[in-house]
């Protein structure tokens, strides 16, 4: 048997990519399993904020079209680049076990958000970054920022930024070694998803499905379930900064969840706990809730359609 990993070629795609193969080999032996680069809409527009892409996906829409005409049979995806829904024929067949959630706030000293000069340049392309900094630090100007990891560590050092956030998650993977904080998740809620990788495959192909259940980690499952359910009933996308971060604890399954305007003049934030083996309900209850709250004027002010399941 013959499985194809499409991936795109960016350094930590490509790691990613590479993490699942070596799994799946050790898991399957006897299985031929390659990886096929695909470019996506998101990696030709590097000079164009996030904001501003058209639609969602914009990662992963051709990996996904690779999927459905049969030209791989897995793809391998940073959880906080999968929209909610999936498309028709497609299913997610396995969650990983989740790296740090968090945001890092990287500087050339290792100071941290509080610490930072008045009126800092801060490095971000992410409207959900960029709103709760702003909520914090009103002062600081944040700049776009766009590019693979090395890209925008090295803007930074170069001088053109005081600071730049990026994941934990993708700098542990890719071993760089700089000066950072790691930011609370109650004043930078994480993006849904992070740290997490998802294996996408068929709906009609069994063996990919089995294949990539080998690399399942129930624990980050419920809690990315939950996430999911609550940006799926949100219906937000890149436009709107939404946050979601769920944790299993002993009394079950802990979510927090953010609404914001672009600005940080408006932030929404609440959380709930309920049932661990009811994840997509826990999602669906906090959506409601920061709906309740106002969060579904915000959600309206940038074209988001809140309160439909996914």
């Amino acid at each position: 048997m013959r499985l194809v990993i499409g991936s795109r070629g960016s350094k930590l795609a490509l790691w990613q990519a590479h993490w699942a193969q070596e799994r799946l080999k050790k898991k399957l032996p006897g299985v031929e399993i390659v990886i096929k680069v695909i470019r996506t809409q998101g990696d030709d527009a590097v000079d164009i904020p996030f904001d501003q892409l058209p639609g969602k996906g914009f990662f992963v829409k051709e990996i996904e079209e690779a999927l459905l005409s049969r030209r791989i049979d897995l793809a391998v995806h940073s959880m906080k680049d999968l929209p909610e829904p999936l498309p028709s024929g497609l299913t997610l067949a396995a969650i990983t076990k989740r790296e740090d959630p968090r945001d890092a706030l990287v500087t050339s000293d290792g100071r941290g958000l509080d610490d930072l000069k008045v009126g800092a340049r801060v490095g971000t392309g992410s409207p959900r970054r960029a709103a709760q900094l702003l909520a914090r630090r009103p002062d600081l100007k944040i700049e776009g920022l766009r590019g693979n990891v090395d890209t925008r560590v090295r803007r930074l050092l170069e001088g053109r930024y005081d600071a730049v956030v990026l994941a934990s998650a993708g700098l542990a993977r890719l071993g760089i070694e700089v000066p950072r904080v790691a930011l609370p998740v109650d004043v930078c809620t994480p993006a849904v998803g992070q740290g997490a990788l998802g294996i996408e495959v068929r709906l009609d192909h069994g063996q990919a499905s089995e294949a990539a259940l080998t690399l399942q980690d129930a624990t980050t499952l419920a809690a990315v379930t939950a996430e999911r359910a609550f940006l799926g009933f949100l219906g937000g996308g890149c436009r709107v900064p939404i946050a979601g971060y769920a944790r299993l604890r002993d009394d079950g399954l802990h979510l927090m969840g953010m609404v914001a305007r672009a600005d940080g003049t408006a932030v929404i934030r609440d959380e709930v706990q309920g049932d661990a083996t009811l994840p997509r309900e826990l999602g669906e209850e906090l959506g409601r809730r920061i709906v309740e709250r106002g969060g579904g004027i915000l959600l309206s002010e940038g074209g988001a359609d809140p309160g439909k399941p996914a």
